[in-house]
């Protein structure tokens, strides 16, 4: 069993993430329950662009997006590079999909507000 990041979704979308499941199994301790916590979960790599200060982005998406989840992979963002991704669990895929795209575009400098 290895971990992925296209399983990145298991950490807010599953009861059991897939980080998670890999522990239990390498320490021979009982599986998680992999159901999905809510409806859909959805997820966007965020890649560094014209902004190399995360704060004012997070500022902003925290507040417009309240359910948004952040998971930062590297300190120092260059453009280009995969600094992390984005997440978002709940009912409406339509609502999640806008969330995401929104949140990709911004924390690149694709868009601004």
């Amino acid at each position: 069993m290895g971990l992925h990041e296209n399983g990145n979704w298991t950490v807010e979308g599953s009861r059991t993430s897939q980080f998670e499941q890999h522990l239990r199994a390498i320490l021979d301790l009982p599986l998680g329950d992999t159901a999905m916590s809510s409806d859909f979960a959805v997820v966007g790599n965020v890649f560094g662009g014209e902004k190399s200060d995360m704060y004012r982005p997070y500022l902003h998406l925290m507040a417009r997006s309240p359910g948004l989840k952040f998971h930062q992979s590297r300190t120092e963002v260059l453009s280009g590079r995969k600094i992390g991704h984005v997440s978002a669990v709940g009912e409406n895929i339509l609502d999640l999909r806008e969330c995401i795209t929104h949140a990709v575009d911004y924390m690149s400098g694709e868009i601004d507000e």
